[in-house]
């Protein structure tokens, strides 16, 4: 059996959906939506991403932030390469 998508009301009276495993583990959990017809169409929206869209890793550094650089050091004015002459 494939996952499914479940609409359901939150305890907040939010409507929302969740991606269910076919083991029926929750796989992923909606934002809030004003009503059905609108959940239904964010399902609509990641049936038609999910297929396409790219596997992309958030991290953060060590020192905070999502930069390649230490937060507080300049960076590099230049990169250093290898020079090799034209014979």
């Amino acid at each position: 059996m494939a996952g499914q998508f479940e609409i359901f009301t939150d305890a907040e009276a939010n409507v929302r959906f969740r991606l269910l495993g076919a083991d029926g583990t929750v796989l992923a959990i909606s934002k809030a939506f004003e009503d059905k017809q609108s959940a239904a169409d964010g399902i609509m929206a990641v049936r038609e991403c999910a297929g396409t869209g790219l596997i992309k890793e958030a991290r953060s550094s060590a020192w905070g932030g999502t930069g390649n650089t230490r937060a507080g050091l300049p960076k590099p004015a230049h990169r250093r390469h290898r020079h090799i002459p034209a014979v």
